[in-house]
């Protein structure tokens, strides 16, 4: 009923306790801007001090099941949080898709195109395949380019796609794998993969531990201005 209110009024209400409180929020390192954009605008907003963790989401994930202290999750997938409720360390009914990403082959310094896995260079970076979702979605576009076998001496893993970016921009790689967000304000040269040659990735929030502040933050970002915020980052809305 509540989502039928907000497409009548276009106004979105989320709850406020009187006192600030603090929460914990695990976040998937591609989120990293949006993430500090909307989390600045719900501190002030609301009282509330939501405080980030960064990091891949394969070892957000580990951490929550071996109890670390984290209230919300906003993953880079929808596997993690799926899981995370069926094993019952989620809360059932608080999981849903607040953004889907876009991966690009980013360089500094190539001019990049969908040729450009056939030319000529050392090192291209991506996120662990086996932790971080575009780490998985650049394992994807590169065997439906049939180049996955051809590059593995050439790949540099990071932990997670900031780190692949930052493996780029240190020098480490000419070009990279990585998410639309993290490239829309930097120089430099970046191709969009079109949306066919990878699975979507379908990054999904859900409640880990109940607090009123926690769940204020996940209604503050489905409404119209935290939308807006992700869509402004280089995100495609559910």
């Amino acid at each position: 009923m509540w989502r039928l209110a907000f497409l009548i009024t276009g106004v979105f209400w989320y709850p406020q306790c009187t006192s600030g409180d603090e929460i914990r929020v695990a976040v998937a390192s591609n989120f990293t801007i949006a993430s500090e954009l909307l989390i600045d605008a719900f501190n002030e907003t609301t009282g509330h001090r939501a405080v980030p963790n960064y990091g891949s989401t394969g070892k957000h994930y580990a951490q929550i099941k071996n109890g670390a202290p984290v209230n919300i999750l906003l993953a880079a997938d929808s596997l993690r949080p799926r899981r995370l409720v069926e094993e019952g360390v989620a809360i059932k009914g608080t999981r849903f898709t607040y953004a889907i990403g876009r991966l690009v082959i980013w360089s500094p310094v190539i001019p990049v195109n969908d040729r450009t896995l056939e030319s000529d260079f050392e090192h291209l970076a991506i996120a662990n395949e086996n932790l971080a979702p575009y780490g998985r979605a650049a394992k994807e576009y590169l065997s439906h380019r049939g180049a996955w076998e051809k590059l593995q001496q050439r790949l540099v893993r990071g932990e997670n796609v900031n780190q692949a970016l930052h493996f780029i921009r240190s020098g480490n790689a000419e070009l990279g794998l990585i998410a639309l967000s993290q490239v829309r304000n930097l120089e430099g040269f970046t191709y969009i993969i079109p949306a066919m040659e990878y699975s979507p990735v379908i990054q999904q929030a859900v409640l880990i531990s109940e607090k009123a502040a926690a769940r204020s933050f996940l209604a503050y970002l489905q409404s119209m201005e935290a939308r807006g915020i992700i869509e402004s980052c280089g995100y495609t809305l559910p």
